[in-house]
């Protein structure tokens, strides 16, 4: 019995090849079924928020005491007057249980130190206010410059230190001066604002045009419930939601707002749609299959007309042309392409085409680098359930490759 145990102690041990790592869970870890929404008046209110600007204030400290002791038989007993407590700081800590800056106010404040009291009593320090933040949280100056990237689990940062107690009078007795008359008032705690960010704000981002049914994959897959309707930028606030696999990993899918060209002028939603692809670690391309047929108010806004009918790959081509605008190498980050709503007629037609067009380019050496990221071609309809399982399977495998396995490394 011993000697069994120990062997398997022994293979324990060993080192385990990454590879294998990546092909274990790959092949083994399954995703759970989210479970029912438990009800709209439980839901959480508010949106995910990944930037926000705070204005951080320490607590004041306490005025010191001007007092002097008098007792029975001893009418001039000395200075008695205590010191006044310091302000609490305003500390931003890490911790695992937050996923958003939505809870944080525009203006954070600690509490103040209380005041010296007569005979020699000292006022209370203030505590601190802690606050937490998610993991990869980045703080900023107003002007933009660095101060703080709180990575780990406990990290934290004083953004704003509180004031120094006041002296009372009794601090300054000394030989030459019995009675002085003079006390100390508290100083006042730091002010400034700050701009907290996140640095990772999902594992992949849903990323299309308007009405690619994106925010329906999402439901599809997590328990998150965005609003869903036949209009374009429904979605005008990125929401996040978790996927869950039976060996406990949970990796984090976001529904980024719809995209138009022009976004890098800052048309549509723009800057802010921009950025917050830029906090996600892998980019899945949400390409409508459907998009063709539409005609009218949508196509104008998405400013495409009618008769060109544009293709999948037309729209891979000005989402990527969007991402390389705003940041040189965003649209190089791993990828996955999904041809979303195959139950309609023609759909698959398109995949087939697509698929065509992008081994085309493959082969072409001017755009090798460019299409380098892309994996793999998954057609899938949310609204229909198609497809989920091989895309919930794709998604752990890339999230393996690339979250897991470089940060062991």
């Amino acid at each position: 019995m011993l000697k069994g145990l120990n062997s398997v102690l022994c293979f324990i041990k060993r080192p385990v090849p990454q590879d294998f790592i990546s092909c274990y869970l790959c092949t083994y870890a399954r995703h759970v079924k989210p479970k029912k929404s438990k009800g709209v008046s439980l839901r959480k209110k508010g949106h995910f928020v990944d930037y926000v600007e705070v204005e951080v204030c320490g607590g004041k400290g306490g005025n010191g005491m001007l007092s002097f002791l008098s007792l029975p038989h001893r009418e001039w007993a000395g200075p008695d007057g205590g010191d006044g407590g310091h302000g609490g700081h305003v500390i931003f800590q890490v911790s695992h249980n937050i996923k958003s800056l939505s809870h944080l106010r525009r203006l954070e404040k600690a509490d103040s130190g209380v005041n010296g009291k007569t005979k020699q009593r000292h006022g209370k320090n203030a505590e601190h206010r802690f606050i937490e933040v998610p993991k990869g949280t980045v703080i900023k100056t107003e002007n933009g410059s660095f101060l703080a990237s709180l990575d780990k689990e406990g990290d934290i940062f004083i953004a704003a230190r509180g004031g120094a107690g006041g002296k009372g009078n009794h601090f300054f007795l000394s030989n030459e001066n019995r009675a002085p008359a003079v006390a100390e008032v508290g100083a006042e705690g730091q002010v400034r604002v700050v701009k907290i960010e996140l640095k990772t704000m999902a594992h992949f981002g849903l990323i299309g045009f308007p009405n690619a049914g994106k925010s329906t994959l999402l439901r599809a897959i997590s328990r998150a419930r965005p609003a869903v309707s036949a209009y374009p930028f429904t979605t005008l606030n990125p929401h996040v939601g978790m996927v869950l696999y039976d060996d406990h990993e949970q990796i984090a899918v976001a529904d980024i707002p719809g995209l138009i060209p022009g976004a890098h002028l800052n048309k549509g939603l723009g800057m802010d749609f921009l950025r917050h692809i830029e906090r996600c670690l892998c980019l899945v391309y949400v390409l409508d299959l459907g998009l063709g047929s539409q005609i009218g108010e949508q196509q104008q806004q998405l400013e495409i007309s009618p008769s060109s009918s544009p293709t999948p790959f037309d729209q891979l081509t000005k989402l990527r042309y969007e991402l390389e605008q705003y940041q040189p190498g965003l649209s190089r980050r791993p990828s996955l392409l999904l041809a979303n709503k195959v139950d309609l007629p023609g759909a698959e037609r398109k995949v087939e085409e697509l698929q065509a067009k992008l081994k085309e380019e493959r082969g072409k050496d001017k755009l090798e680098d460019q299409h380098r990221s892309i994996l793999k071609v998954y057609g899938v309809s949310a609204k229909r359930a198609i497809g989920i399982d091989e895309l919930l399977h794709e998604l752990r495998v890339i999230y393996d490759k690339n979250h897991v396995l470089s940060q062991d490394g």
